[in-house]
Order: C-alpha cells, then sequence, then structure tokens
C-alpha cells in the first residue's frame, strides 16, 4: 500500500529566493501485530510521522496544555514497529520557513487534546501534509479512527477518551514565543 521512499532536499533550478525543494514523506508505524494480518483488507491500528528535511515529526499524547508535537530520526519512532514510507509530494520551503511554520501547527496539538479517534498522530500529519503539498495521507492509515467515529456511540467511554502516550524519549518539539 505504500512505497519506501527517503527524504531528499534539492535545489529548485532558477528560483529566485534560492529555495530547496523538499520531499514530504510519511513514515507509517504498526501499533499491534494484528496489523500483520488487517493491513491487506486496508485498515489497522496504525501511527505516523511525517518526514520533512530530514527529520520525522509526529504528535502524541501527554497530560499537559503545551505541544505534543515531537521530533525523532526517520523510520525510528520509539515504541512502534515501523511499517513502510509513502512519498506525499514536494514542499517548496527551506528548514527555516519549515521550522516557522511547525511552531504554528503544533499551536494546534496540545499534548492533552490527543484523542484516539478525532485528533490522533494520523490527523497531525494528513494536517501537515495537506498544508504542505495539497495532499492527504492515504486512507488506510487512519480508517479505523474515521470507522470509530461514525460508530461512536457504540465504543465504551474508556475508549473514547483514551489517548496513546509518546515515550519519553523524543524530544518534544517546543513551540516558542
Amino acid at each position: 500500500m505504500g512505497a519506501e521512499s527517503t527524504s531528499k532536499t534539492t535545489p529548485e533550478s532558477g528560483d529566485k529566493n534560492d529555495k530547496k525543494k523538499t520531499q514530504v514523506v510519511l513514515n507509517v508505524y504498526d501499533l499491534t501485530p494484528a496489523n500483520n494480518y488487517s493491513y491487506w483488507f486496508g485498515f489497522g491500528v496504525f501511527h505516523s510521522g511525517i518526514e520533512v528535511h530530514g527529520k520525522e515529526y509526529g504528535f502524541g499524547g501527554h497530560d499537559f496544555p503545551a505541544s505534543g508535537v515531537f521530533e525523532v530520526e526517520p523510520r525510528s519512532c520509539p515504541g512502534f514497529i515501523y511499517r513502510c514510507s509513502v512519498t506525499l509530494g514536494h514542499a517548496d520551503m527551506p528548514p527555516s520557513e519549515f521550522r516557522k511554520f511547525l511552531q504554528t501547527v503544533a499551536t494546534d496539538y496540545h499534548g492533552d487534546t490527543y484523542h484516539l479517534i478525532s485528533k490522533n498522530c494520523n490527523h497531525f500529519t494528513d494536517d501537515v501534509s495537506c498544508r504542505l503539498t495539497g495532499k492527504r495521507i492515504p486512507g488506510w492509515v487512519n480508517r479505523l479512527a474515521r470507522m470509530g467515529v461514525l460508530c461512536s456511540c457504540l465504543l465504551p467511554e474508556s475508549l473514547q477518551s483514551t489517548t496513546v502516550k509518546q515515550l519519553p524519549e523524543p524530544r518534544e518539539y517546543s513551540v516558542k514565543t
């Protein structure tokens, strides 16, 4: 369902602003071994991070009203099993401009607002991808959460308020004001 790829930054020829064109890549991880079976039917329980300029950014839950956006080395998010990478497109944004962009996006993704069904890591990567490339992440990545929204009245209360907490190893991406 996804093609392997790596992030590359290349100079955009003839650009007056000397911007760099960088590949935007979605890195997908398994949250459960059951994905080995359900993946082939087009759904599963996945974590995703978005790779830009050689770093991967994800969103995880914690108990504080501060950014839940964090940075890790690509394809190595602690606590998850890497599955595949999907190239989403390119962004014409140098690293310094991307950092400012990410700081703005991070204000919408506080750790205490993380929700397994309505505001998870896949919602974050989809939002970033749409803003950078105009393209959505593949539907299978967050299909189970979308199904959960449709059937939320059938889900137990404990699942409706569940968050997936990120392990403390990744550096939290803080927003400077």
